[in-house]
């Protein structure tokens, strides 16, 4: 599941690390959440998010609505939103009109296309964050692609969660649209052009059912299909000139 609406989603600002906060529309879509995974029955056995305070708070909200808030919890830096360099704080919509739709959708979608880094002296760098004091400096990003975010998550994946998966665990993951999206893509084998189009909604549960390979039988999002279409819809339009 991705986060709710953050602050920043709704002033349309590359995000990134920033830590900021859910919207009250933000943590009514956790909320909502949280009772659509009650109401169909869906039961955890390990919750895992990112260090990011929109994702940890989309899934106290949603773990408050099953009355399951005691589930063991990892909390891992692996699953932060991909790092957007320089472009962090902009709005997208600005940025589109200076630059071009095509750019930002590159910079957004694409799979191999990085935004300009940030310098190691910007304050919008992470090295000072106490989240990120137990790991090597050349392990904080000044900018990533999906592809390194894509490098940072499948460890994850393949030492912890999938393991936990093919011992009979049943995950609830709450992240973000990029961590999720690379996860998806290696899921799926989704290939490096057709990635660009696809865009996660924000606080709307998406099941994967897997078989004994940890292969996708099956994919769909919990909810009303014609809400959940035009909070896709919205995502996409996101990095349009206005």
């Amino acid at each position: 599941m991705r986060h709710g609406q953050s602050t920043w989603n709704l002033e349309n600002r590359f995000t990134g690390w920033t830590d900021v906060d859910l919207t009250e529309l933000g943590r009514a879509e956790a909320k909502r959440a949280g009772q659509i995974l009650r109401k169909e029955g869906f039961e955890f056995d390990l919750a895992y998010t990112s260090v990011l305070k929109r994702a940890i708070r989309t899934l106290w909200i949603a773990l408050d609505e099953m009355d399951r808030m005691w589930l063991p919890t990892a909390y891992d830096w692996r699953l932060n939103e991909r790092h957007y360099g320089a472009l962090q704080g902009l709005n997208k919509s600005e940025t589109a009109k200076q630059y071009g739709e095509m750019q930002v959708l590159m910079w957004r979608r694409s799979y191999d296309v990085a935004t300009a880094a940030l310098s190691p002296d910007d304050p919008r760098a992470a090295y000072g964050e106490p989240a990120y004091a137990h790991l090597k400096r050349d392990q904080i990003p000044l900018t990533e692609s999906l592809k390194d975010t894509v490098a940072r998550v499948m460890p994850l994946w393949n030492e912890s969660i999938a393991p936990a998966i093919r011992a009979g665990k049943r995950i609830l993951i709450s992240a973000h649209g990029n961590s999720l999206r690379g996860l998806i893509k290696e899921l799926e084998g989704i290939s490096d052009a057709d990635i660009i189009k696809l865009n996660i909604p924000t606080g709307q549960p998406l099941v994967y059912e897997l078989d004994d390979d940890l292969k996708p039988i099956r994919n769909y999002y919990l909810g009303d299909a014609e809400a959940i279409e035009l909070a896709t819809k919205a995502v996409a339009g996101q990095g349009k000139a206005r």
